[in-house]
């Protein structure tokens, strides 16, 4: 059995934003040479997630409205995580509801896909440089 494991970093220019992945994951799993098995994406920063849906500019704007109503940026002084200095509460929680990871098959050397899946990072506390872990096993 072979494992790959490899850190693509990121930093976001803005607080909150979603960037497309696959490309990135599919030159990890060509390099590890894997034809079966699964891959495992996660984000390593508490304040950022990873997902799959579809890469469609509408639906990111939906999310953006959609987890700033669930979990809005301000008032900070709403959150108590905030009373340490921070400013970031939020972020947790919306990390929390995006999911940290996606573990997808590996299928004759391709990610194993449905219609329109995508693997995306995404930010909630951007502007500094954080990791995704891809972690591969198989055949």
């Amino acid at each position: 059995m072979k494992s790959y494991r490899k850190e693509l970093w990121f930093n976001a220019p803005s607080r909150v934003a979603f960037i497309n992945i696959t490309h990135e994951v599919e030159a990890c799993l060509r390099e590890s040479g894997v034809r079966e098995g699964f891959v495992l994406v996660n984000a390593m920063h508490i304040t950022a997630s990873v997902f799959i849906n579809d890469d469609e500019s509408g639906l990111h704007h939906d999310y953006r409205e959609w987890l700033e109503r669930l979990a809005p940026h301000e008032p900070i002084r709403n959150y108590r995580h905030n009373d340490t200095g921070e400013d970031n509460a939020d972020a947790h929680m919306k990390r929390q509801v995006m999911g940290r990871e996606v573990v997808v098959a590996i299928t004759d050397g391709h990610l194993d896909f449905g219609p329109w899946e995508q693997i995306f990072y995404g930010e909630f506390d951007g502007r500094r440089n954080k990791r995704v872990l891809v972690k591969i096993i198989g055949e």
